[in-house]
């Protein structure tokens, strides 16, 4: 990880400015997602990829009533409640 020397205050709820050369050097546009972690004692802000909710794959996705699901998972629950799909049904 590299340090920028840009220091930002939190304002009084609680949000922060992403300066605008980082966004544009990360591709961030004004309505992106990004998804916020904590590692160890470190806040990392990441752009959003969506994956799996069942594997955490992030190939071969699909949405089904608002959740993200991979196909190879959507089979697996076929089988599971005793419907199997060929692959290109689910």
């Amino acid at each position: 990880m590299r340090t920028t020397g840009i220091v930002r205050k939190i304002d009084e709820l609680g949000r922060i400015v992403i300066p605008s050369d980082i966004r544009r050097e990360l591709g961030l546009g004004e309505r992106d997602l990004v998804e916020i972690a904590v590692e160890r004692d470190a806040i990392v802000i990441r752009r959003f990829e969506p994956a799996c909710v069942f594997c955490g794959s992030r190939e071969d996705l699909f949405e089904y009533r608002g959740k993200t699901v991979c196909r190879r998972c959507a089979q697996a629950l076929c089988r599971e409640a005793g419907n199997p799909v060929d692959a290109d049904e689910a």
